[in-house]
């Protein structure tokens, strides 16, 4: 898993590395969908099917380890999502959601990769099996627009068709034309070579947000704060980054309300009242329109939604904010500082990180190492 490299690592090497890739002998499949057998096997087939096809010898480099290494991922968590259902037939429910999670983390800490280049191959992991479900889903293109913000189109198509050939099954050819399709709906949507675009933020962040409108419609924009809501793991920078561009902002930390009312941040009891108080703070400044940033780890995209949610009810223009150091870099940064986390405590939480995606906020950036990054073009 190096990106300057022609040649891919073969399966032995994978599994002499990666605690992951030796998980993946032990995984049943359904046999209905992959009469192949396990996980590991239809990995390996998926893997073979892609560098055999024609898109993918056409690529870059640099596209062709990306979608690789997604191939090598996407089926990572069956491991933990995988179990028989009422009817006796193997399931692996959410395995997509849950592998984007394992893949950035492996690649933030196991294999160590270019922040903009882990994303692409989590979102690829997170959306395999988009083409060949999205037009099951409750609502086809509010979910392909959100899809497209994240993901190169033509790759997720690329990564889907080896997973359908890469199986035995009876409904291949079905599986095919679905993606052939999906392909279809993506150029009439106007996102199969870009992401969706909006008439403008305001107008993003409302048909996201509140589930309607249309991409055309630009809202009117009501004058209240703008918040900044910082989002990262402990030790990664925030105060650092505050002090930089934001030093006369006023501040809601829920670290200073710990601090102050002495609540250690592992009293699990305590952090609702936390959060409260912050949110009391914050209702304050936008009831009087004053800008402010909310500091916080913000880790889920659940958490952030609500906070989201309460600072829009008040007309706010939000900017999120993700900041990352390197793994090394982070672990030596939560070290030194005067409240540090015990390193058993962040590796939980580096496991569950979601990092923001731009249908969340009004705008969202990206300060990796000390630099601001362009993610999503």
């Amino acid at each position: 898993m190096t990106w300057q490299l022609m040649d891919k690592p073969s399966w032995l090497h994978l599994e002499a590395q990666f605690d992951f890739v030796r998980d993946m002998q032990a995984v049943p499949q359904d046999s209905q969908h992959h009469a192949e057998g396990n996980v590991a096997i239809h990995t390996q087939m998926v893997l073979a099917a892609l560098v055999n096809l024609p898109e993918y010898q056409q690529l870059p480099l640099l596209q062709q380890n990306i979608v690789w290494a997604a191939a090598l991922l996407h089926d990572v968590e069956k491991r933990s999502t995988t179990r028989e259902d009422e009817n006796g037939r193997i399931i692996s429910p959410g395995h997509a959601k849950k592998g984007e999670l394992s893949a950035r983390n492996i690649l933030f800490r196991q294999a160590e990769t270019p922040f903009a280049i882990r994303e692409k191959i989590a979102a690829l992991v997170r959306f395999h099996g988009l083409p060949l479900w999205l037009m099951e889903k409750p609502d086809p293109e509010r979910t392909l627009f959100a899809a497209s913000l994240r993901v190169e189109m033509s790759l997720l198509c690329l990564l889907a068709k080896a997973d359908a050939i890469g199986r035995i099954c009876e409904d291949q050819g079905e599986l095919l034309s679905r993606i052939e399709l999906f392909e279809l709906f993506c150029r009439e949507n106007g996102c199969w070579d870009q992401p969706k675009q909006f008439a403008s933020l305001a107008g993003r962040f409302s048909y996201f947000h509140y589930q309607r409108g249309t991409t055309d419609y630009a809202p009117f924009e009501e004058q209240g704060s703008e918040v900044i809501m910082l989002c990262g793991l402990p030790g990664m920078g925030k105060d650092h980054f505050i002090q930089k561009f934001y030093p006369q902002t006023s501040m809601v930390c829920l670290d200073d309300i710990r601090r102050t009312h002495k609540i250690s941040p592992t009293d699990k009891n305590a952090q609702g009242w936390v959060a409260q108080q912050g949110k009391d703070q914050a209702k304050i400044l936008l009831r009087d329109k004053q800008d402010f940033i909310w500091n916080a780890t913000s880790l889920s995209a659940s958490l952030r939604e609500r906070m989201v949610s309460l600072f829009a009810r008040y007309q706010a223009k939000i900017h999120l904010v993700y900041l990352e150091v390197p793994y090394k870099q982070w672990m030596q940064q939560n070290r030194q500082r005067q409240y540090a986390v015990p390193d058993n405590a962040i590796a939980r939480m580096a496991g569950k990180l979601e990092v923001p995606t731009p249908d969340e906020a009004h705008q969202v950036s990206y300060y990796i190492n000390g630099e601001f990054v362009t993610l999503f073009k």
